[in-house]
């Protein structure tokens, strides 16, 4: 098992919030590398951690780093956290997306950038390949993951040219799918992005239920937080911060959106925000890991409920 090159992001603001808690039990629900937890088992000594990811291959890289009598690990989704044994937390991290470890293992097929199987499965275990996605999905589905989900204005282009090469053999490799979507795009599309980085996003979120996960694993975050805990959640693209935000302006009393026409009260305030706006890496932070530049965190501490 190769050493983890996951670089964690954004740990000074995530520990100067912990700080603010009792400090006894912490749940890092994607452990990844272990980067985050082990921060935060530096910081408090005395502090147990709960550490999940649905990546089997994540859990073996932190079983290597973390120590085995501080913390228990568990191969779950984030959204199965009303299924853990312990059931109160003084912290609850969330780093949502995909590592540098699954990035950069051209055999895991998140990105086009070195060659291997179209699979983008956070849990290699269960379900459908990226390329068994391509070749199976309705139209609608297609449409959805690059339309809605990778945000491609093209996406008619993309998704015409997935239904034609159905069969072909093209769908089944990183690089000959990049190709088509290169290919098909128009010469004078220019964006800072490689357009393909937004599609296999899209395709990503489609195999992995990304946002389905998302949307029931906030409520059952915050259900495991004891009174004064901190709720602390790292997205990177628009679609889960919106999720986020909306779930956090609700818990504070809030109105969700423009279109929530609520009364004050029929409100019911279950804690407060503790950044007006999402906290985001500092310039020397992106300079020494670019991969940094995207993320957003935003925090949230529970005043209702039980000590």
């Amino acid at each position: 098992m190769a050493e983890t090159t996951h670089i964690p992001v954004l740990v000074a603001s995530i520990l100067e919030a912990f700080r603010a808690t009792a400090g006894g039990m912490f749940l890092d629900a994607t452990v990844g590398g272990g980067g985050h937890a082990r921060a935060i088992l530096a910081q408090f000594p005395n502090a147990k951690l709960w550490a999940i990811d649905r990546d089997g291959e994540a859990l073996k890289r932190a079983t290597a780093v973390l120590p085995a009598d501080r913390v228990t690990l568990d191969q779950k989704n984030f959204c199965q956290l009303d299924c853990l044994s312990q059931k109160a937390f003084d912290g609850v991290l969330l780093d949502l997306g995909v590592s540098s470890d699954q990035l950069d293992a051209p055999d895991r097929g998140f990105s086009f950038r070195s060659d291997g199987p179209l699979d983008m499965r956070m849990d290699q275990s269960r379900g459908e390949t990226a390329a068994q996605f391509l070749e199976k999905a309705s139209h609608e589905e297609l449409v959805q993951a690059i339309r809605d989900w990778g945000e491609e204005p093209h996406w008619r282009r993309v998704v015409a040219t997935i239904e034609k090469f159905r069969g072909s053999g093209k769908l089944q490799r990183t690089a000959l799918f990049a190709d088509l979507v290169h290919r098909v795009l128009p010469a004078t599309y220019r964006t800072k992005i490689d357009s393909a980085t937004r599609i296999f996003q899209g395709i990503r979120i489609a195999v992995n239920g990304e946002l389905t996960a998302l949307e029931e694993a906030l409520p059952k975050a915050f259900s495991v937080l004891k009174k004064g805990g901190v709720l602390a959640v790292i997205s990177f693209h628009s679609l889960e911060d919106r999720i986020v935000k909306r779930h956090f302006r609700e818990w504070s009393g809030l109105a969700i959106d423009r279109s929530d026409g609520r009364y004050a009260d029929e409100r019911t305030v279950r804690g407060e925000i503790l950044s007006a706006k999402p906290i985001t890496p500092t310039a020397e932070e992106q300079l020494s890991n670019p991969r940094s530049r995207s993320a957003k965190l935003r925090l949230f501490r529970r005043t209702d409920g039980s000590t």
